[in-house]
């Protein structure tokens, strides 16, 4: 039977942690007891949290060092690269690892149909993906759709996935900084299948990608401090569309009003329009050249400052 690891990366979860300690405990000893797996530990993972998170793990290591485990980066990284730092140590003593969030909305009994798919069918990758997103706004749920059709991704699938040791490894052999797992674990390729279970609200606390974040996930990923200037410089190129949009309005208003100065509107739409087409279109350009920028340097995607157990 195999040893699992449930990677759970967290910041500032204090609010739900101990509600999540606990059901990840109880799965725990019910995957062992019911001889899915030999051993199953969960890992948290503290990605600079602000609130008593790393606190509470400590605990819940010091209270069960059988089953709890985790480790702390040096500062706050990002969801990605949290995940990816558990991944990592986790294969070094796991057979399988599944990884999920804090905040309790994915389904913890699909870990069992996961566990099964690599027992019984030998499957070194299983994506947990969601039946319906009945929680999900209706702008959540249009712009997800969006975003699952301009990338490479398993549709209704987010990190609530299972990995073998050896698909972890391949995993590690991938060396992006702009770190986007979703994207990058289809390629790994495997036998893979899919689980479906029903997503519910969030037990407790707040959401960890508001509005802001997500749209930032969906364009890049992980948007490091040196691409800012040329978020900007594309706002800029949309804001001025929108002015010229507003110049065509006026236009057409003016015209039919007897008020148009012949010549003039078709010159200033023409301004804007292009002006801001072509802004656009170098920040666009400018947006690649910032994830290049940032892979040459070759930083560490994250720093391990304490580890238990």
């Amino acid at each position: 039977m195999p040893v699992l690891y449930i990677v759970v990366p967290c910041y500032n979860e204090e609010a739900v942690l101990s509600e999540t300690a606990k059901r990840l405990g109880e799965k725990a000893a019910q995957l062992v007891k019911d001889e899915k797996v030999s051993k199953c530990r969960i890992m948290f993972v503290n990605d600079g949290s602000k609130d008593k998170t790393w606190e509470m793990i400590e605990r819940f290591h010091a209270e069960d060092p059988e089953t709890f485990t985790g480790l702390s980066l040096s500062r706050n990284r990002g969801h990605q690269n949290a995940l990816l730092s558990g991944l990592m140590e986790a294969k070094n003593h796991a057979d399988i690892i599944v990884s999920m969030d804090a905040d309790l909305q994915d389904d913890i009994n699909a870990v069992d149909a996961m566990v099964d798919k690599y027992n019984n069918e030998g499957c070194e990758v299983v994506y947990g993906v969601r039946n319906q997103r009945k929680t999900d706004t209706f702008f959540k749920r249009s712009t997800a759709r969006m975003f699952y059709m301009g990338a490479n991704v398993v549709y209704d699938h987010a990190d609530y996935r299972l990995l073998s040791r050896r698909a972890t490894e391949a995993l590690g052999e991938f060396e992006e900084v702009n770190l986007f797992l979703r994207g990058i674990v289809p390629l790994i390729g495997f036998k893979s299948d899919k689980v479906y279970y029903d997503r519910g609200e969030r037990f407790a606390g707040e959401s960890k990608y508001p509005l802001k974040k997500m749209i930032a996930f969906a364009i890049d990923g992980i948007t490091s401090f040196s691409v800012k200037p040329l978020k900007m410089i594309t706002g800029a190129g949309f804001f001025m569309a929108v002015v010229a949009l507003g110049f065509l309005i006026k236009a057409f208003v003016d015209h039919y009003t007897g008020h148009a100065d012949a010549g003039w509107p078709s010159i200033m739409c023409s301004i804007w329009f292009i002006g801001g087409v072509q802004t656009v279109c170098i920040g666009v350009i400018g947006e690649y050249i910032g994830k290049i920028y940032g892979e040459t340097k070759h930083r560490p995607r994250y720093i391990v400052e304490k580890y238990l157990g």
